[in-house]
């Protein structure tokens, strides 16, 4: 609280912006106003504001006598529900030769804009006026500035050795400074942590970030961090389950386990005719995209909920649903123009990591990529308010026995007897030899040089000596790799 001395300062101050003086001892809305324009201290000068009850303008007493009642009713206007947030002030008597004072310090908020029965009330030099939308603005700004993001809050339960700090360091530090300036740091790795605002050296204890990102256990401090998988049945969650899984751990470990699951549980590719003689592979779901998917929840879920990050597989579209809706400057109308970080040192972490660009390009290059798989376009949920919901069809491209191209399941002896022709065209104008290497290949793309060698007798090298100078001539092509790959007949 203000000393007697500095009273006498304030009351000749010309701080005007900090000062409000009045004989007046019954005009609450006054008051109230003046406490709330305090409060919201639009000038950031960080300093308290007094309101002084018993002084004329040029700071002359008026000869007041503070009763203990008077004493109460100021001191109930921080606590009556009129002026929100509740302001921190402080109320007290300075008696002086001249007569009372009655002093109210009040401390610039840290969750402005503060308002008086729904009006914001701010200091313009002497005058107290209501703020404009502009100054609004400014002081709703000046809240998120003084608001930490959870991930770099301390995580006051946990401990230094609560964090794998070898792995802090191997996968992020060294990425990120490099490895030359981390081996000449001798600090203590809780400074080093600090740093990069992964320590709390206030309260000693690792932040959120480092928790999630590295720490041993992390659902022991966050519950809900964890991927729930299921492979449904049917087209919805009464149907019967087929897999199931529980993905968990830091990043560093559950993000590499969710793109293996994603490339060996989730995407599936088979061939699909695309032409008489020849066959490309299709995938159900652009792999980059669904990755991109998950790797956008998990960095911009809200890790204070007990809510997993749900990945539901059902026979014809995937579902992501995560905790957290649309943040910060992120809202409905202007999505996915507009981005924001829920967690801005997870995401710029996951980025040195190597998962992410921020670059607000990943909802685009989603779309772009289901397009090209002959995925339809993913479906953005962004109503539910307390979750994000993203839902993505399979590709009508591997949906179809023939991929859509030749109008209807081509095969068996339809296939046989085109492609017999083709060949018989071809061969008219071979060698004996190639002849029966191409006849070979119609009948078997995947015929290998030492499986021809074998069917028509001839030594292997001599074999792959035919086929290249088939390729050469234009006749056959390989597809593919050596091993895997395929023979294709190029039709005359």
């Amino acid at each position: 609280m203000i000393t007697k001395d500095e009273i006498q300062e304030l009351l000749h101050s010309t701080e005007t912006y900090r000062v409000e003086r009045t004989t007046s001892t019954g005009d609450m809305d006054k008051f109230q106003e003046a406490i709330c324009a305090f409060a919201n201290d639009l000038p950031n000068s960080r300093k308290n504001g007094y309101l002084i009850l018993g002084a004329f303008d040029n700071g002359e007493l008026s000869g007041l006598k503070v009763t203990d009642d008077l004493l109460k009713k100021i001191a109930a206007i921080r606590s009556n529900g009129n002026i929100l947030p509740i302001p921190v002030m402080s109320v007290d008597r300075f008696q002086f030769p001249e007569g009372d004072l009655l002093v109210a310090e009040v401390s610039p908020s840290d969750l402005p804009p503060v308002r008086y029965r729904g009006r914001t009330f701010i200091r313009i030099g002497p005058r107290r006026d209501i703020a404009s939308e502009a100054e609004e603005r400014i002081l709703a700004e000046r809240r998120m500035s003084f608001m930490a993001t959870f991930d770099t809050m301390p995580c006051l339960a946990a401990k230094l050795n609560d964090v794998n700090t070898d792995l802090l360091r191997t996968k992020y530090l060294i990425p990120l400074l490099g490895n030359e300036i981390v081996e000449s740091d001798k600090r203590p790795i809780e400074e080093q942590m600090a740093a990069v605002g992964m320590y709390d050296t206030e309260h000693q204890c690792p932040t959120y970030a480092a928790v999630v990102l590295f720490g041993y256990k992390p659902r022991r401090f966050m519950p809900g961090l964890y991927v729930q998988y299921v492979r449904f049945k049917g087209e919805d969650v009464t149907s019967e389950v087929e897999n199931e899984m529980q993905l968990e751990g830091n990043y560093c470990e559950l993000l590499p386990r969710l793109e293996s699951l994603l490339e060996l549980s989730v995407i599936k590719k088979k061939p699909v005719f695309v032409s008489i003689l020849r066959e490309e592979m299709v995938s159900n779901y652009p792999y980059q995209a669904i990755r991109e998917l998950l790797l956008n929840a998990c960095m911009h879920r809200d890790m204070q909920s007990n809510t997993p990050l749900r990945f539901y597989e059902f026979a014809s579209h995937l579902e992501i649903l995560n905790a957290g809706g649309l943040y910060g400057n992120a809202r409905p109308e202007n999505f996915p123009s507009v981005n924001d970080y829920r967690n801005p040192l997870v995401a710029s972490a996951m980025k040195t990591l190597g998962y992410v660009n921020m670059f607000n390009r990943g909802v685009g290059q989603v779309q772009t990529d289901l397009k090209e798989n002959g995925n339809q376009p993913a479906e953005f949920n962004v109503n539910l308010i307390t979750a994000f919901k993203v839902d993505v069809r399979v590709s009508q491209s591997y949906t179809k026995e023939d991929g859509g191209k030749t109008g209807g399941k081509v095969g068996g002896d339809v296939v046989e007897n085109i492609a017999e022709n083709i060949a018989d065209s071809i061969v008219e104008k071979l060698s004996t030899t190639r002849a029966k290497i191409v006849r070979i290949i119609c009948k078997n793309p995947n015929a290998t040089a030492q499986s021809i060698s074998k069917e028509i007798n001839i030594a292997s090298r001599n074999v792959q000596e035919h086929l290249r100078k088939l390729q050469e001539q234009g006749v056959i092509r390989r597809i593919g790799p050596d091993k895997g790959g395929h023979w294709e007949i190029i039709a005359p």
